[in-house]
């Protein structure tokens, strides 16, 4: 369900003083399925009081991998989200094992091939697991810092919270 609030209600505090946190769904493998794991996604961090950006922008590109490489009719993906500490974890999980993520070099006029691309340069790590045949699962991570609000500053704010922390 989807929750509107105004502009009278107080804004949520992030929740990163509870240190675990988690929400599945399970979509079917098509565009739509991957646009509903985004606007899911994109509820679950409001809800949260995490922010929203890259967050939904490597749930879309997951969820959009899963049901364009990875569709076998009838196998839903499966969309987890969890907050473990400082740290968000986004796990896609599909029914193709047999096709594990790779990044790709695309031609400038290609209208596809930059998923793993994005991921890898939006998530603070990336990676992927074989799971019980005939599945896989990839995941990317983005570390939260949790910042004190600055009702000051406009440009402060839940966008902020994550660090793009040089991969070591």
């Amino acid at each position: 369900m989807i929750q509107e609030t105004t502009a009278t209600e107080a804004q949520p505090k992030p929740q990163l003083d509870n240190p675990i946190r988690n929400f599945t769904v399970q979509l079917s493998p098509t565009p739509r399925g991957a646009r509903l794991a985004r606007l899911l996604a994109t509820e679950q961090l409001r809800a949260w009081a995490l922010p929203l950006d890259p967050a939904r922008q490597l749930v879309a590109e997951l969820a959009s991998n899963a049901a364009t490489h990875s569709r076998v009719p009838g196998r839903d993906f499966r969309l987890t989200l969890y907050v473990v500490g400082g740290t968000l974890r986004i796990e896609v999980t599909d029914t193709r094992g047999d096709r594990p993520p790779h990044p790709q070099d695309p031609t400038p006029d290609a209208e596809s091939g930059r998923g793993i691309l994005l991921v890898d340069a939006l998530a603070d790590r990336w990676g992927w697991a074989p799971g019980p045949h005939p599945r896989k699962t990839v995941w990317a991570e983005l570390h939260v810092v949790a910042e004190p609000p600055n009702s000051g500053n406009p440009n402060s704010g839940a966008s902020d919270a994550f660090s793009q922390e040089p991969r070591r």
